[in-house]
């Protein structure tokens, strides 16, 4: 997650120097930010189907070789072309280890929890934009083509790939669910005598559940889940336009408002402070209170503060707003990280949560055109006129239509019973069970 992050975020830094070196247009960048958005797209529906089919683990891995070596690529690139093919296959890899890893997280932790490991891992994820923003900073004013360095550094996950084959263990649910059940046995074995080192001799009893069935793509449009299904959707489409017209564009936008590159540079640098925060922030409510609600009051009040960001011309002000939009935009990240996942059963997780990402993705692609023709036809605070709407549409959406989650195992939320639980929020294993509750 953290090379993933800061790769994500490469070509928002690396656009204003590009774009001088090339002599490229707004337009141009558009093109650009939206090509990795179609690979996101395209790697986001692949990634979960393949690891719905062949594993969490592997699919995570083989995401993580894949777009690490096409970011070195973009530090090879000669023109708009061969650049624009390396952002959409890194683009790809980028969103199958996302979508993936958003699964592999809601599978393997308890559900009191979930959404605390889940902000964490985003926490020290999101470290990965203030590395590459500082890093940009320092680096890109050296030389005309030192933004060349800032994919080699967006490569570096492949070490943390090359370990994980080693030390990341396989999902003991898709285990289960893909008749290997004695594999699932063993690493629950070896996971409880871990507990009872740290946690003493006492383990809560396994609960009995159902067997999972086989994944059937088709279930996803079906009358159980069409609705979890076009609610995620739409939200993630929402937010791609406002979460990334915000981030993707706004050094761009603040070099075209009348701030000079390394002005630019600094102000982004100082906002990327507050993502890991942002993150953190999330811990202290996001297992309390219920997730869909929660998301509907941060993605408003980031709404807010998007419109104050456009409108005002104090820089103080400016960075005010900036760094709680950083902030919030990431306390939202991890609640949306953790709900995602949720709300799908076992043998769809991955394909549920890869095509509804994919389907953001998709919004995304269009946005980097939109925004571009918005700024181009109505200027600055337009562009974040649309940004706010788009969050505030968000927020609306999941508020009302969304799943309830919070504290509820994942096979209560999958059979979409409200009956209230009896069962400990002590995490639970399979090693002495046919099937299991986390």
């Amino acid at each position: 997650m953290l090379f993933d992050q800061a790769d994500l975020n490469a070509f928002a830094f690396a656009a204003p120097a590009l774009r001088a070196q090339w002599n490229l247009s707004v337009a141009d960048i558009g093109l650009l930010t939206s090509a990795t958005f179609f690979g996101m797209f395209v790697g986001s529906t692949a990634g979960g189907w393949l690891a719905d089919r062949y594993g969490r683990k592997w699919t995570i891995v083989g995401a993580t070789f894949w777009y690490s070596a096409f970011s070195l690529a973009c530090a090879f690139a000669t023109g708009m072309v061969d650049l624009t093919i390396y952002r959409v296959m890194t683009g790809a890899g980028l969103q199958a280890m996302v979508a993936v890893l958003l699964a592999y997280v809601s599978e393997m932790f308890p559900r009191h929890l979930r959404g605390r490991m889940q902000a964490l891992i985003l926490a020290v994820g999101l470290a990965g934009i203030p590395m590459m923003a500082w890093f940009s900073r320092f680096v890109i004013p050296t030389s005309p083509s030192a933004w060349r360095w800032i994919f080699v550094l967006g490569a570096g996950g492949v070490v943390v790939g090359i370990v994980s084959i080693w030390k990341l263990p396989e999902s003991v649910r898709w285990l289960e669910a893909n008749g290997q059940a004695e594999k699932a046995r063993f690493l629950v074995e070896k996971l409880e005598r871990e507990a009872r080192e740290t946690f003493g001799p006492h383990l809560p009893e396994p609960q009995e559940e159902s067997p999972t069935p086989r994944a059937k793509t088709r279930e996803l449009f079906g009358h159980a889940y069409i609705k979890r299904t076009v609610v995620a959707a739409t939200m993630l489409s929402f937010l791609a336009v406002g979460f990334y017209g915000f981030n993707s564009w706004l050094p761009t936008l603040l070099v075209e408002h009348g701030f000079s590159s390394s002005e630019s540079l600094a102000y982004t640098s100082i906002l990327s402070l507050a993502a890991v925060p942002g993150a953190l922030f999330a811990w202290f409510f996001i297992d309390r209170w219920e997730r869909r609600r929660m998301l509907w009051i941060i993605e408003s009040v980031v709404a807010v503060l998007m419109l104050v960001f456009g409108f005002t011309n104090s820089t103080s002000v400016l960075i005010a707003s900036g760094l709680l939009i950083t902030l919030l935009l990431q306390t939202g990240t991890a609640f949306i990280f953790t709900y995602l996942p949720e709300i799908f059963p076992t043998h769809l997780r991955g394909t549920g949560t890869g095509f509804v990402n994919g389907i953001g993705r998709i919004a995304g692609f269009g946005s980097g055109f939109l925004i571009a023709g918005v700024y181009s036809g109505l200027g600055y605070t337009a562009v974040f006129l649309v940004t706010a709407g788009s969050m505030a549409l968000m927020g609306l959406i999941v508020g009302i239509f969304g799943e309830r989650t919070t504290n509820r195992s994942l096979e209560q939320i999958a059979t979409r019973t409200d009956a209230p639980e009896t069962s400990t929020d002590q995490p639970v294993s399979p090693a002495r069970s046919k099937q299991s509750s986390l």
